[in-house]
């Protein structure tokens, strides 16, 4: 039987990329939620906000060190897979990517050990500032990641010689055209992806009577952060929508569908793309729309897939429906979250059974979303790896074999269940335990805390446990 190591090693670099991209969305979000935390603590000296740390940053280093290692298996897929495309792009792919671990990668691990054994071995200004390193390297490593990914989308800043691309200016390469909509698209989905869960899983708690002191503030502050963070990815999503139009056509005449070239084209809200026939089927439309949305006319020109060959066409069924899903999950935030800031400022926040529990079954929807954006990117830009420079089919290792590939797939599949599953046991586990796990373990302390040589105690507590060892 003859395998297609091509097809196998775009499956194999979907899945991982699928898997790997919803822990650094959930991480950048949740470390700016820590480093908050962390700020109003140091103001306030409330333990309410100590509490919400620890055990937000106890979910945090989970999910850190699955991302860590399902990000790892990245690179090797380069060197394996794609060895062509990683030797031609070697000369600006390779520093970028070195910059991202040596400027992001170490500030992160540095920190986190602050971040989750020096509560009470620094000082709380010491503490709060390791919570902003780790938060500023969530973004740093985002931005070489995402410059990559964008220049991957609109190359800049290159020319190229002998098949090997070189970079004749790195601004122009690292803050390419479309860099800057995608980062703060990203980051905002970031917001919005810590801010579902962190509400959610506050809600859950709720529902059940437990810590509502603690839950109460988490989910007050959430609905307040999603009720301006939601809006805003809509403004920003269009803007990152025009910049794609403006550089990859195409993928806008993806996602929405279009055949032909139209004046006064209109929005599709619901059809059935078929690449074969080139028509869409039972098709739902607002006339006009998605020109004034497009070119900011009724009767702007807003091009059709038939404006390109077929072989340079992305798969369109998958873009259309993956922007779809991932358009609606917006629109749902954006109800969900204007909804729940009416409650709150109405005092009925917390005591809405039903609305409680709306946020809890919102939880998996922020990283449906993520990776229905992701799909909308990178499945867009095919069938070129580099846009207009590399096809996805040149970029594949030479020398690669299907079954070679079909190994590699099965064991990366195997390796990554095992990891979920035992990341996902030890999460849920502590979920289940909660915030009130930490509630005997003292927060505060008169002045600077105590250092570590003189942190057991002589006194006792109930002629029990020295105060020292317990903590």
């Amino acid at each position: 039987m003859e395998l297609d190591p091509l097809l196998l090693s775009r499956i194999q670099f979907a899945f991982v990329v699928s898997f790997h991209a919803l822990f650094p969305v959930f991480t950048i979000g949740l470390a700016a939620y820590i480093a908050t935390l962390e700020g109003l603590f140091y103001r306030t000296d409330n333990p309410v906000y100590a509490r919400l740390s620890r055990f937000w940053t106890r979910v945090f280093a989970v999910i850190f060190g699955m991302g860590v290692v399902s990000g790892i298996v990245m690179a090797f897929q380069f060197g394996t897979n794609w060895s062509a495309f990683s030797y031609a792009s070697a000369n600006f792919l390779g520093p970028v990517l070195s910059y991202e671990v040596v400027t992001a990668f170490f500030l992160e691990a540095t920190f986190l050990g602050v971040l989750l054994f020096g509560r009470d071995k620094v000082p709380k200004g010491v503490h709060l500032f390791a919570a902003c390193m780790v938060a500023l390297g969530t973004f740093i490593s985002s931005f070489w990641i995402l410059s990559a990914n964008s220049w991957m989308q609109t190359p800049a800043g290159i020319e190229i010689r002998d098949g090997l691309i070189y970079v004749t200016s790195w601004s122009e390469a690292i803050f390419n055209p479309s860099l800057w909509p995608r980062f703060f698209h990203m980051a905002l989905a970031s917001f919005l992806t810590a801010g579902f869960v962190v509400a959610g899983v506050s809600a859950w708690y709720l529902l059940r009577g437990r810590a509502p002191d603690i839950n109460r503030k988490a989910l007050g502050m959430t609905v307040v952060l999603l009720a301006f963070i939601a809006p805003a990815q809509l403004v920003v999503g269009d803007l990152h929508g025009l910049n794609t139009f403006e550089h990859q056509p195409e993928k806008v005449a993806a996602m929405e569908g279009a055949w032909e070239t139209k004046q006064g084209a209109p929005l599709i809200l619901f059809a059935i793309p078929s690449a074969a026939n080139e028509r869409n089927y039972l098709e739902i439309a607002i006339p006009n729309a998605a020109s004034l949305i497009l070119t900011h006319d009724l009767q702007g020109e807003v091009p059709g897939l038939k404006e390109w060959a077929p072989e340079d066409r992305p798969p369109v069924g998958w873009v259309f429906w993956s922007f779809r899903v991932m358009v609606a999950i917006g629109l749902l935030m954006i109800a969900v979250a204007a909804v729940a800031l009416v409650q709150r400022l109405r005092g009925r926040l917390y005591e809405s059974p039903r609305l409680l529990k709306v946020f809890t079954w919102m939880i998996p929807l922020p990283f449906v979303a993520v990776l229905a954006g992701w799909f909308v990117t990178d499945i867009g830009r095919q069938p070129w790896v580099i846009h207009g420079i590399m096809r996805t089919s040149e970029a594949v290792t030479p020398s690669l074999t299907g079954w070679m590939a079909l190994f590699s797939l099965i064991g990366f599949i195997a390796v990554y269940a095992v990891i979920f599953a035992a990341g996902l046991y030890y999460l849920v586990r502590l979920i289940q335990a909660g915030p009130e796990a930490l509630e005997h373990t003292p927060e505060t302390s008169e002045g600077r805390p105590k250092r570590p040589l003189s942190a057991v105690d002589t006194s006792f507590d109930d002629g029990a446990t020295p105060e020292g060892v317990r903590r």
